[in-house]
């Protein structure tokens, strides 16, 4: 569908409307963009959630935090576990909507490795090369640097508290917070100590609380999005990686996130 519409400059122009998921390869589960674009610019962003019944099953990448903060003893190895796996196949999307194919098929190479139940010294031999490339990678940097700045306060504002706080940046940024996330968490696999049921955090931030970590993900995502490129949009999108299955846990309260 297309209209006409001012741009920034005062100039008249073809605006068109599209989707952009759920279906798409290497894309959030549910997630729906509605994207104003004129030219090549998004104009506008809107988020849209794909309707899934609410469900007392616990999101898999969360599942080690909340079990702790519902007081059951959770080895930090478990969740150190948890926490690399998911930033791997975070990272695996991310390499795959920038182009690097072999890349994101280590990522997730790696991931299961994880998931299985590799060892810290075997899976950190396994995720020291993927870091170190993916740092060093120059075209990575070129492709992904500048894009979707998200500075530390207007992420505060928006609730957003996991890895795209920390990295105070661009999608570049987030990528490396990511990868510096997964290097010690591989190391700490083997931990037998019990997590600490207050300071639990997940791979998209805090899990406890009225606003999920995805919730706040999605609610700057929009800001992020306007005056992007189009062909920028899909790694601003990946440089966050909601999870939205949060936002259908039924907690123990009964709460249902959305």
């Amino acid at each position: 569908m297309a209209d006409r519409a001012d741009d920034r400059d005062e100039l008249r122009l073809d605006r068109l409307h599209i989707p952009l998921g759920p279906a798409l390869a290497d894309w959030p589960s549910g997630l729906v963009l509605r994207l104003t674009l004129q030219g090549d610019i998004v104009q506008e962003a809107t988020v849209e959630q794909v309707p899934t019944p609410p469900s007392p099953q616990p999101p898999f990448w969360n599942e080690p935090f909340l079990h702790a903060a519902a007081g059951e003893r959770i080895p930090k190895g478990d969740a150190a576990r948890r926490l690399c796996a998911a930033h791997l196949d975070s990272l695996a999307r991310f390499f795959a909507v920038a182009g690097w194919a072999d890349m994101a098929a280590r990522a997730g190479y790696v991931r299961d490795r994880a998931l299985t139940g590799d060892a810290a010294a075997e899976l950190s031999s396994l995720v020291r090369p993927l870091i170190r490339r993916a740092e060093r990678s120059r075209t990575l940097r070129w492709l992904t640097a500048g894009l979707g700045p998200l500075p530390a306060e207007q992420a505060r504002r928006h609730g957003v508290t996991g890895p795209a706080l920390i990295a105070d940046g661009d999608a570049h940024d987030r990528m490396l917070v990511w990868l510096d996330a997964v290097g010690w968490n591989a190391a700490a696999v083997d931990g037998v100590e019990v997590l600490d049921a207050a300071q639990v955090v997940g791979p998209r931030g805090h899990v406890l609380g009225a606003v999920p970590g995805s919730r706040a993900l999605l609610d700057v995502l929009p800001g992020l999005l306007g005056g992007a490129e189009f062909a920028c949009a899909r790694i601003i999108v990946a440089s966050l990686d909601p999870d939205l299955d949060e936002l259908t846990h039924v907690s123990a309260a009964g709460m249902v996130h959305g």
